[in-house]
C-alpha cells in the first residue's frame, strides 16, 4: 500500500526533486499526492506541476491543515518551508511530519539559522565538519527527534556557497532516504531517540 506524502516547500525545491525522482524510480513506497508552498512564485511548485502533481499556494495554515486531512496524508516533509507552524499542526501530524536541516543537529540550528546564515555561521566558527540532519518537527525549532545525519568535511578554502553546495547533496541523499524508511514503517520513536529497523 502506497503512503500518501505532502511536501511543503518556499523555494526551488531541490529536496523536493529528490523525493519525486526517488519516487519516479520505486526507490519509496510513497506517492507525492500534493506540494504545498507558503510563497506564489516558489519555483518548488512549478517542479510538482511538471510531475503531474497537484501544487497549491496556501499561506493559512488551517487550510494546510485541512488540505493534508482530505488528501489522507501519511507523512509531511518541510524541504525548504521557511514558515514557523503552530504546536496544533505539529500535533495534527507528531511523528509524521519531518524536516531536513543543513547542519548536524544541534549545532547551528534553531531561531535565525536557515540557508546561507547555516554555512556561514559554520565557516564563522572554524568548525572542521558540518552536515546535514533530517529530523521530525516538534514545536522547537530543530528540536524534533534526530531520524538521520551525514557528515560533511570543511574544506579550508570553503565559502557559504561552496559548502552549501556539497551539504545539499547530502541531504538530497538522507531526505529521500528517511523518506523511504518512514513509508515502509522502519521508523520507531521513543522519546528522544529514533530506532530504524533495516
Amino acid at each position: 500500500m502506497l503512503k500518501n506524502i505532502a511536501v511543503l516547500v518556499s523555494g526551488g525545491g531541490t529536496n523536493l526533486q529528490s523525493i519525486i525522482d526517488a519516487t519516479e524510480a520505486g526507490e519509496i513506497n510513497g506517492q507525492i499526492k500534493v506540494v504545498i508552498s507558503n510563497k506564489e512564485n516558489a519555483y518548488g511548485l512549478e517542479r510538482a506541476r511538471k510531475h503531474n502533481i497537484e501544487a497549491v499556494f496556501e499561506n493559512d495554515e488551517k487550510k494546510v491543515i485541512e488540505i493534508l486531512k482530505e488528501k489522507e496524508i501519511d507523512i509531511v516533509v518541510m524541504a525548504g518551508y521557511l514558515k514557523i507552524i503552530s504546536a496544533d499542526f505539529v500535533n495534527e501530524f507528531k511523528n509524521r511530519m519531518i524536516n531536513i536541516h543543513p547542519s548536524l543537529i544541534p549545532s547551528f540550528c534553531g531561531k535565525g539559522y536557515y540557508g546561507k546564515k547555516v554555512h556561514q555561521g559554520v565557516l564563522d566558527y572554524g568548525a572542521k565538519v558540518t552536515g546535514a540532519t533530517v529530523h521530525f518537527v516538534t514545536e522547537g525549532a530543530d528540536e524534533g527527534p534526530i531520524i538521520m545525519q551525514e557528515s560533511v568535511k570543511v574544506e579550508q578554502d570553503d565559502d557559504a556557497d561552496t559548502l552549501a553546495a556539497r551539504v545539499l547533496k547530502v541531504e538530497h541523499q538522507i531526505l529521500k532516504k528517511s523518506v523511504a524508511l518512514l513509508c515502509d514503517d522502519k521508523v520507531r520513536v521513543d522519546g528522544r531517540r529514533v530506532y530504524i529497523n533495516e
